[in-house]
């Protein structure tokens, strides 16, 4: 598999990361098979695992950990993430140095490592100055424990923000950016990905099936399919959200174009992500090997000119066709006090 340099580390990744929100409770319980299938993708190429402490509550670090345990470790690059809630109480969460310290620590042990590649702040988060955050995280790229850090959905603004203020305190700069991306949630294009292009940052993006729209599953004039996924999150799933009534139209116009191209729509869907010249990356999560090995030949694909017009048809440049797909809102439109003078709520 073709490597590609991780913005300006020098460090060679995979064009495909192998994502691991879904070995452990929240998808595949069997650690053996989870095993297993971090195993097929290492046999494949990938040479790059991503993760979260929150994945599983900590199962999915634990199950990454064990798989790369006997000699594996030194030639995979290993990221994780940092920032939703691990247990109760006010400060067991978030961006700030109280909480990064600590949590490091845990996904450190979990992970059995001494040092964790790509440290990632997996949300924004507005209570806690970014030169907080920025401090702590380049004490601990000093102290050996990690060896960069990027963050996760961050808006064009926060990206930004960040970079000129790690310019300003002399501090170590984020180097990555993990974004949503997909055939159905093109917003990125719009500023993230030149914004990052023109920092030199990595792009790993997230969810190339579109939380499995793009899977081949969704057709017009079929039964939408069941998942738990679906269940938790109706605000991207419900058909009577106008939103997710244009992304079935959508799935279904590119699911045609894929079998006129003679592809599956997962191989399309994903490919599509990876030519985009800003990405580095993009993380496949499957649960099952099954699921793996369908996406797999993925990275050895390219799609020519005339079908990415076609898919431009279909879903325009810079299109979000649901703003719950952002992967992350502001308080500035979430919340209406301040959206609102003189709100009474």
């Amino acid at each position: 598999m073709e490597m590609r340099t991780l913005g300006s580390t020098g460090v060679q990744v995979s064009p495909l990361c192998l994502g691991a929100m879904m070995f452990g409770a929240w998808g595949n319980p069997d650690h053996d098979e989870s095993t297993r299938i971090i195993h097929r993708a290492l046999d494949a190429g990938i040479n790059f695992i991503d993760t979260a402490d929150v994945y599983s509550g900590g199962e999915s670090e634990e199950i990454v950990g064990r798989a790369l345990a006997g000699g594996r470790r030194d030639d995979v690059v290993v990221a994780t993430k940092v920032h939703f809630p691990m247990g109760d109480g006010p400060n067991r969460s978030g961006n700030s140095r109280r909480w990064i310290m600590q949590e490091v620590e845990a996904s450190l042990r979990r992970l059995q490592t001494d040092w964790i590649d790509l440290y990632q702040i997996h949300r924004p988060d507005l209570s806690c100055d970014i030169d907080e955050t920025l401090g702590a995280l380049s004490d601990l790229v000093h102290a050996g424990k990690i060896r960069s850090f990027g963050h996760s959905t961050f808006p064009a603004s926060q990206i930004v923000e960040a970079q000129w203020a790690a310019q300003r305190r002399g501090r170590e700069r984020f180097v990555s950016e993990q974004p949503p991306y997909s055939m159905l949630v093109r917003g990125i294009e719009t500023e993230v990905l030149p914004v990052c292009a023109d920092y030199r940052m990595g792009v790993i993006t997230w969810s190339p099936l579109a939380g499995g729209w793009l899977s081949g599953r969704w057709r017009k004039g079929q039964e939408a399919p069941e998942s738990t996924r679906a269940e938790r999150l109706p605000q991207r799933y419900d058909l009577s959200v106008p939103g997710n009534q244009e992304k079935l139209d959508a799935a279904d116009g590119l699911a045609m174009l894929a079998e006129k191209a003679g592809m599956s729509l997962v191989h399309m869907a994903i490919a599509f992500v990876i030519q985009h010249p800003a990405v580095t990356s993009a993380i496949i999560g499957p649960r099952t090997m099954e699921q793996l090995v369908s996406q797999l030949g993925a990275a050895d694909l390219v799609l020519d000119d005339d079908l990415l017009d076609q898919i431009d048809d279909v879903v325009p440049p810079g299109t979000n066709l649901n703003a719950s797909d952002n992967g992350w809102l502001p308080p500035s439109i979430v919340d209406p006090a301040q959206r609102r003078r003189n709100h009474r709520g």
